[in-house]
């Protein structure tokens, strides 16, 4: 089993980092990965992948364990770490201090 962890800084309310992560949500869906929130945490579950998001008052940190299925089905963990960065960086870019 693989395990990512993926964290990124910011310096909105957790409200607005909230918002800011539905787009990431909507690239996992794509996966058939599904969310579900309470408070400021989401369960993150799929094929093969389970995992959470986590909004703190400075950073938003992603956790995804990757299982058998996941690897069988091609899924790089370095690959997918790298584009959930990414994806994270941008959604936070440009944000008002």
């Amino acid at each position: 089993m693989s395990k990512i962890q993926v964290s990124q800084p910011h310096s909105v309310s957790v409200d607005e980092a909230k918002a800011k992560v539905q787009g990431f949500e909507e690239m996992v869906k794509k996966y058939g990965v599904s969310s579900s929130w309470s408070g400021n945490q989401a369960k993150l579950k799929g094929t093969g992948v389970t995992g959470s998001i986590s909004v703190q008052p400075k950073s938003v940190d992603v956790e995804l364990k990757l299982g058998l299925l996941a690897k069988a089905a091609g899924v790089k963990p370095d690959l997918l770490k790298a584009s959930i960065e990414k994806r994270l960086k941008a959604a936070f870019e440009g944000e008002s201090a």
